[in-house]
């Protein structure tokens, strides 16, 4: 069927009459009555009044006071003395004194990465001690047995490998640890951990009851070593 040729091609057949366009946005007409555009964020209108801006973060205004920033922690008026902010030399040292016997606060991953010695007691009491160490690269701890102590060791800083057995020479229970691990040691337990790292390995051991006098700081390993000879004496 060949249907009949519409004017200028873009005509309607008689039975498709066609309609006018839809009009143009905001344009007037008795079908489409044109509306105000939404109006601007912030501009007053009868229907939409202007509010003011939400105020800048510490800004005064009536409705919204301005507050004090936070302190950095370590800073007054918070001098807590464990910790501070930037970098670590940057930072207050905190106190490293054995205050054993007394209620004390210390952010423990802080007080580990500033130690340096190898080992330093920094709470002794009845029933319970507190020790960061500092190993270097390559040194372990000794292999070691406590009979009557249990021992908990956190590493803050560095990798190690911790063996542990039922015996000086039958250390079966092998790990490598790094950073946030926790070895828990049984009493009676044969154990020693080595510095597998390149840097100084930094972590905090508690021991229940006190392994070591009151006030311990031992500089270096050798020192350690001559230390517990002076025990034997």
């Amino acid at each position: 069927m060949q249907w009949p040729e519409s004017e200028a091609h873009g005509g309607y057949q008689p039975a498709y009459p066609a309609y006018p366009a839809y009009p143009v946005q905001g344009a007037a007409s008795p079908a489409y009555p044109a509306y105000p555009a939404y109006p601007v964020q912030g501009a007053a209108s009868p229907a939409y009044p202007a509010y003011p801006a939400y105020p800048v973060q510490g800004a005064a205004s009536p409705a919204y006071p301005a507050y004090p920033t936070h302190p950095v922690h370590g800073v007054a008026p918070y001098p807590c003395g464990c910790s501070g902010a930037g970098r670590p030399e940057d930072r207050q040292r905190p106190d490293l004194r054995d205050n054993g016997g007394n209620p004390h606060v210390i952010n423990i991953e802080e007080a580990a990465e500033f130690n340096t010695d190898f080992r330093r007691a920094i709470w002794t009491g009845r029933h319970l001690q507190v020790v960061l160490m500092s190993i270097r690269p390559g040194e372990d701890i000794g292999l070691e047995v406590h009979p009557n102590v249990d021992q908990f060791i956190r590493i803050e800083e560095g990798t190690a490998l911790v063996q542990m057995g039922p015996r000086r020479n039958s250390l079966n229970f092998v790990r490598r640890v790094s950073e946030d691990d926790a070895i828990m040691i049984p009493a009676g337990t044969w154990h020693n951990v080595t510095n597998i790292g390149p840097r100084p390995l930094k972590l905090y051991t508690i021991y229940a009851p006190p392994e070591h006098p009151f006030g311990t700081v031992e500089r270096t390993k050798p020192a350690a070593g001559a230390a517990r000879e002076e025990e034997k004496q």
